[in-house]
């Protein structure tokens, strides 16, 4: 496979975003950021297309914000 530089940067960054998120749900006890933080760091791994990609991880990055009551 061949792995294009955005690509990997956008991987690493929505990981890292991932797992703060997981970080922060673990302390506050809320399962929508441990959600949306292990689907961060998992779906870079499975998804190779870079505008696919940032739309899918752009989604579950605002998830948290969006659904704030659970």
């Amino acid at each position: 496979m061949d792995m294009d530089g955005n690509l990997l940067m956008a991987s690493i960054l929505f990981g890292l975003i991932g797992m703060g998120m997981m970080l922060y749900g673990k302390k506050s006890g809320r399962l929508v950021p441990i959600g949306a933080g292990l689907g961060l760091v998992v779906l870079p791994y499975f998804i190779t297309n870079l505008l696919l990609l940032l739309v899918v991880c752009s989604a579950l990055t605002w998830a948290p914000w969006l659904i704030r009551d659970a």
